[in-house]
């Protein structure tokens, strides 16, 4: 059919451009960020195999010929009393208030439990206007049946037509989602032009690489005992080149040596590792000046959570 000619034929206005903001919840390590990068075909959150490195309500933009999403990639949802688990469950809370759509990702490789119902529970409330991606099928040990059961038990009101299986890492059933999202979505003016596809400053994108070019090369303890703080940044030669002085904060001097290395090999990869990921991002140079050093206990400071839990 030809909608232009159908929609002249009688004399219907043709439809408005279509504008939502699309709150992505599930429990840490479902594959959030990868299906932000993956939509908005930047990478926009940090992927890592080790959970809750997604500390902010972070912005990657779609643009399709449907209209413009606005995902905001929160913080995994969990069960914790800790201060600064309680600020990232309270990020996710209030994003789900003011999101138009919500996205609820389910990790199919896991076992359903209290987090997972936990996170249903939460999402319940805004079943009008939720979408469910079953994620990581394409996994040897995946099992979306039972997470469609699970579903059917603790969302009943999300109807069926809403519900999609997905590999957001291969790229497989990510249109389907999309396109379930903007059939949600109200017709509203775009939030933002075309060519971005994330809202992210300068400055956070770049603590972002840099945050995870550290935490990928760490496990146990180390990754959530890293912050990124940008202490300075200069534009020189006309535009053509950002000098950035950067600092890997830690909680102890013990974790100080791990993160600088032997003869410091660690922070040099780092930074040559950074650097090589702000170059496909940024159309200008940027000489990255990388050092480390202890803020101790960090996480239990409001001053340091305020500031980087935005």
């Amino acid at each position: 059919m030809d909608i232009e000619n159908s929609e002249q034929t009688n004399n219907i206005e043709p439809a408005g451009p279509k504008t939502a903001i699309v709150t992505i919840i599930g429990r840490p390590s479902a594959g959030k960020s990868t299906f932000l990068n993956t939509a908005s075909g930047e990478p926009v959150s940090i992927v890592s195999p080790m959970p809750q490195t997604t500390r902010n309500a972070i912005r990657g933009i779609v643009n399709t010929s449907l209209g413009q999403l606005v995902f905001i990639d929160t913080p995994g949802y969990h069960e914790s009393d800790k201060k600064l688990n309680l600020k990232l469950r309270s990020i996710t809370e209030e994003q789900l208030n003011d999101a138009e759509c919500v996205l609820y990702i389910i990790d199919s490789t896991r076992d359903v439990g209290s987090e997972e119902e936990l996170t249903a529970a939460i999402v319940a409330p805004h079943a009008a206007k939720t979408v469910i991606a079953i994620n990581k099928t394409d996994m040897a040990d995946a099992k979306p049946q039972r997470c469609m059961a699970f579903i059917s038990q603790h969302l009943p009101n999300v109807s069926n037509d809403r519900i999609f299986t997905i590999s957001a890492k291969n790229d497989t059933g990510i249109n389907e989602v999309l396109k379930a999202l903007y059939d949600l979505a109200p017709e509203a003016p775009h939030l933002y032009s075309e060519e971005f596809y994330t809202d992210q400053d300068v400055g956070f994108r770049i603590s972002e690489v840099i945050r995870g070019q550290a935490i990928n090369r760490f496990d146990q303890e180390i990754p959530h005992a890293i912050y990124v703080n940008i202490a300075d940044m200069e534009m020189k030669k006309d535009g053509k080149l950002l000098w950035v002085r950067a600092f890997i904060c830690v909680e102890r001097e013990s974790q100080k040596g791990i993160v600088i290395g032997k003869g410091a090999s660690m922070i040099k990869t780092i930074r040559i590792e950074s650097l090589k990921a702000l170059r496909k991002i940024f159309p200008y140079k940027i000489d990255l000046d990388l050092q480390v050093k202890v803020d101790k206990n960090w996480r239990q400071k409001d001053t340091v959570l305020t500031k980087l839990l935005q």
